[in-house]
């Protein structure tokens, strides 16, 4: 059997709708012309609220300027406080990529709204001649203002996660910090043995880093709070009421939480995508250092018995299916790969933005779904990170010591009081034969062992202090 439908029109001709969808005509053919990922908006649930929220403010500002009804205002906007609270979102179907610079998704949103208003009001879904999604639900409106203060506001709560995911990180490396302050290791260069340090500043590092971004993020943040919603098709407002757009602006922080801005200028800021890269450029920052930190992480737990082997990683699964006991460092490995992810979707962001041409930039869409990925894994790697490794990470604490001992990363510490050319001396004699740089001091009698135990002393070794001049040679 057929499934019902009924009849909807635009200006290509009449469709059949399913009868039972709240989305109608335009949402249909963007279906159609748009099959690229298999994936809708509704993949993001931020950006459906999002909409919803510009869909209300927009409602109320125009019942208080007496351009809509109270009844149709009331009904639209009960439609876009149900969506916000996350019914209808199976409606919103269009795909994340689309041509039109996000009309199909403004389209998509205005359809299910009204057909919901409709029903509050009593009516048939596709009665539009009761309340129709043009006229009355995308009154004072165009794509153009809507679809990029809507993605601006699901970038505020995607960025407000982010952040309490960054937080959690670095408060557990910060916990580590504390745990291994007293682990004595040796610091590297380039790969190689530099000068001694603690395991518990490595890890403090970490957690600075974290709260850099942290900063960095929050401004980046702040810059999408300028918004061009009234700029109506490329800022001059055309169709909206002269008080519509800092009304609509102020009735959106209200229903929001989120504090925006109105735009001194709507048409630049209809046709700048600058705080996409901005922010854009934000996670990249964030993801590049993550995956550093994470390549550290894999270096240090090396091994565990022919590598670095200074830390152990929480073992979470089997990692080999042909070597037994085989335990791989899953975790951050997959913060690796999505900080590959976020440094590609930078890379989109940049080419999307400056493909933008006179008043319009057409590639919102692109833009859209590149941020809210990055966000979303980033936010995802984050929390895993911290939940499924940080957290879990033991000091090889023997091993740690071993390596230093045997290493020439002692000598340096010494270099102040036996001088550089003595202490390359020992540094070479010490790689040449193995013995241990503790040792060969001792026996070439240039530091007794009250004093030696004193400089190698973990305080010494790990933080500024005063030295004197180093003895010359041949001098007792």
């Amino acid at each position: 059997m057929s499934q019902p439908t009924r009849i909807e029109h635009d200006l290509l001709g009449d469709r059949a709708v399913p009868a039972d969808a709240y989305y109608g005509i335009h949402t249909l053919r963007a279906l159609e012309n748009f099959p690229i990922t298999g994936t809708p908006i509704s993949i993001y649930p931020d950006l459906v609220t999002s909409l919803a929220c510009v869909k209300q403010a927009a409602a109320i500002a125009n019942a208080e300027l007496g351009l809509l009804d109270d009844a149709r205002a009331m009904a639209i906007r009960v439609a876009c406080e149900e969506i916000r609270e996350g019914r209808l979102h199976q409606e919103f179907v269009v795909d994340v990529i689309q041509g039109g610079a996000g009309t199909s998704s403004n389209m998509n949103a205005n359809e299910v709204i009204c057909n919901r208003a409709l029903e509050r009001l009593g009516h048939a879904r596709g009665d539009y001649a009761r309340l129709h999604p043009l006229d009355h639900v995308n009154l004072s409106q165009s794509t153009n203002d809507v679809y990029p203060t809507a993605i601006k506001l699901a970038l505020q709560l995607g960025i407000r996660k982010l952040l309490n995911e960054m937080v959690f990180l670095r408060q557990a490396f910060e916990a580590k910090a504390a745990e291994f302050a007293d682990v004595l290791k040796v610091g590297r260069t380039q790969l190689q043995d530099a000068v001694p340090m603690t395991l518990g500043q490595e890890f403090s590092t970490y957690a600075v880093m974290l709260g850099e971004d942290e900063s960095r993020l929050a401004e980046a943040a702040g810059l999408i709070r300028e918004i061009n919603l009234g700029a109506t098709a490329i800022g001059t407002g055309i169709n909206a009421h002269p008080d519509y757009a800092p009304l609509v602006t102020r009735r959106l922080s209200e229903v929001s939480g989120v504090e925006f801005v109105s735009s001194p200028n709507l048409i630049e800021a209809t046709q700048d995508a600058g705080a996409f890269v901005q922010l854009s450029g934000v996670l990249k920052r964030i993801a590049v250092k993550l995956s550093k930190t994470c390549n550290d992480l894999r270096l240090l737990s090396s091994g565990p018995r022919a590598g670095l082997g200074e830390i152990a990683l929480p073992a979470v699964q089997a990692g080999s299916s042909i070597m037994p006991g085989k335990v791989n460092p899953v975790i951050p490995e997959v913060v690796n790969q999505i900080a590959f992810e976020v440094i590609g979707n930078d890379i989109t962001v940049t080419m999307a933005a400056e493909g933008g041409q006179l008043q319009l930039n057409a590639f919102e869409p692109i833009i859209a779904h590149s941020l809210f990925k990055s966000l979303q894994h980033l936010a995802s790697g984050c929390r895993t990170l911290g939940e499924r490794c940080v957290k879990g990470i033991t000091a090889n604490r023997e091993r740690a010591r071993r390596l230093l001992d045997e290493s020439t990363a002692l000598v340096t510490a010494l270099t102040p009081h036996i001088g550089y050319a003595r202490a390359t001396e020992i540094a070479q004699e010490a790689l040449a034969t193995g013995a241990r740089v503790y040792d060969l001091v001792l026996q070439k009698k240039l530091i007794g062992r009250e004093e030696l135990e004193t400089l190698l002393s973990p305080e010494m070794l790990t933080q500024p202090h005063a030295v004197t001049a180093a003895r010359k040679p041949g001098s007792d």
